[in-house]
């Protein structure tokens, strides 16, 4: 039990725990009465403030769980400390409830669009201001749970976007040239890359994208990565595009992994003949840029996801690369993005983009990343964004 100034347990039997009163008024009277209407309440903790100009550095302090605000004092108009209370960030989401000796319309209207909660023509019956202090301080602590969550998913997020960045490559600048960007969005997406020479004459890369957002998907995205990188399928020749996306469709079935899917774009390259062999299992098109054309050439991925169904074959398909061409590979996080007046950028468009130089550089890896930010304009990618570009000599 406290006197009308102190703080601490206004109960001490088990029971109704959490819930933390701050009661701001000039009239120790009224302190008086607000702490003899919660002393049957088990736990609670209750702390008078008389002086409105101590209020935010009392709560910084007793951390309320919801406050009670007279609305007139001599020393600072109630709505002024409202105004104060939702200014500063360590008090602007705890509750507030606004304690007045009129039912006034205007005030009250005043008073909501300030940021009270709530607001009570003093003193109304102890079961209702009971009643109302524990809801209050329900959602508070609910909102201040749901927080702590966030920034733990949003941390492992973080984390998991920082292990897969670890594991992309390096870019090189040998017989093919390779760098990329890697965005990833704030609830993490599935895209993965990577690229490396099979031997002297065989350059591969790929690019894949899995379905969902997460740690899950990540994950996934990561194991597909090792697995090419290790070249852990039996019976694949890892220079046959066709034979890599089959043996990964019978590895990582959707069946196998929580239903989760990836599309993928997988090539070759070989420098003695010039000859670049890929195939696509539901992934975008990559781009072929060459000296001699304006437009890009789409190197398209036909074939299936794998994993969908089981024992599917995939076609490779070949280009020749003419000398100084370049190659963008990216996932649909690059075009699936929303502007600024809400309609959808679509892969028709950002195609239709690429066939543009970007202003002051014709490299692919630029044009497409420039575009993507100047439609995010800021607000951020609803997935992730990968764009790698390879350049042929």
């Amino acid at each position: 039990m406290t006197d009308p100034a102190g703080s601490g347990s206004v109960g001490h039997r088990p029971g109704d725990r959490g819930v933390a009163v701050m009661l701001v008024d000039d009239q120790a009277l009224i302190g008086e009465a607000v702490r003899r209407m919660l002393l049957p309440e088990a736990g609670w903790r209750y702390r008078y403030v008389a002086d409105p100009r101590q209020a935010i550095a009392v709560a910084k302090e007793f951390q309320p769980t919801v406050i009670l605000s007279d609305l007139v004092m001599p020393q600072m108009d109630g709505l002024e400390l409202v105004r104060q209370f939702r200014a500063d960030p360590e008090t602007e989401k705890i509750p507030l409830i606004v304690l007045s000796s009129k039912e006034e319309a205007a005030t009250k209207a005043e008073a909501f669009r300030l940021g009270a909660n709530d607001y009570l023509v003093k003193l109304p019956d102890r079961v209702e201001v009971v009643a109302r202090l524990r809801y209050h301080t329900a959602g508070y602590v609910s909102m201040l749970q749901r927080d702590a969550a966030y920034r733990a998913l949003q941390e492992d997020l973080d984390q998991a976007a920082k292990y897969v960045e670890s594991l992309l490559p390096a870019p090189i600048q040998e017989r093919v040239h390779a760098r990329w960007r890697f965005i990833p969005s704030a609830s993490l997406g599935g895209d993965a890359f990577g690229y490396h020479w099979l031997d002297d004459d065989h350059f591969v890369v790929y690019l894949l994208d899995v379905s969902g957002h997460g740690v899950g998907a990540a994950l996934l995205g990561v194991s597909v990565l090792n697995v090419l990188r290790a070249r852990s399928l039996p019976g694949t020749d890892f220079r046959d595009p066709g034979q890599v996306l089959a043996g990964l469709g019978g590895t990582f079935t959707m069946e196998s992994h929580g239903g989760k899917f990836f599309t993928i774009w997988y090539g070759v390259y070989r420098p003695s003949t010039r000859e670049l062999r890929w195939a696509g299992g539901g992934h975008p098109p990559a781009l072929l840029f060459s000296p001699a054309s304006p437009v890009p050439k789409a190197l398209e991925s036909g074939g299936p996801m794998p994993g969908m169904i089981e024992g599917l074959a995939y076609e490779t398909s070949t280009v020749t690369v003419p000398p100084a061409s370049r190659m963008l590979l990216y996932s649909d996080g690059i075009y699936e993005i929303r502007k600024g007046d809400g309609s959808a950028y679509g892969y028709e468009e950002f195609e239709a983009d690429m066939g543009v130089p970007a202003e002051g550089s014709a490299a692919p890896l630029e044009a497409g990343v420039a575009r993507a930010e100047r439609l995010a304009a800021g607000r951020g990618y609803d997935d992730d964004v990968s764009a790698l570009e390879i350049t042929f000599p």
